[in-house]
């Protein structure tokens, strides 16, 4: 049993499901557990651990009874997902060639942490993402 993993409720599921599946046995050794692209749930797991499940947006809210509430209201990110990776620029690399939008390229943070090098994306929804390495 899953103690504990993140879902994300994501608008453009078909989209956000082809980054994770290209980008997520590279980066973590995850493999698609569950689901499709054509959704609404998908998730990969780490052994028989899991990693990371999508779950379409609206159909949460309806679940939820939030469907009246604004899907995409602006603000600050509220939580990001950070991904240890062995080489952070081909990480960044093939995040971008699968769709990501880059944020912050490849660099050094030794205000960090003496080693720490990071790189950050948005993945198709939007959702941010730090790739590092330390």
């Amino acid at each position: 049993m899953d103690a504990l993993y993140p879902r994300l409720l994501v608008g453009r599921f078909a989209e956000c499901f082809g980054f994770y599946d290209a980008v997520l046995p590279e980066l973590t050794g995850a493999t698609l557990a569950r689901g499709d692209a054509a959704g609404p749930y998908a998730s990969w797991d780490v052994g028989d651990e899991g990693l990371l499940a999508l779950f379409d947006r609206a159909a949460m809210a309806a679940v939820a009874g939030t469907a009246d509430l604004p899907a995409d209201a602006p603000a600050q990110d509220r939580a990001m997902f950070v991904g240890r990776v062995a080489d952070v620029d081909a990480g960044y690399a093939l995040c971008l060639r699968h769709g990501a939008r880059p944020v912050a390229a490849p660099a050094d943070r030794p205000e960090w942490g003496p080693t720490l090098r990071n790189a950050l994306v948005r993945d198709p929804d939007g959702n941010l993402l730090e790739l590092q390495a330390y």
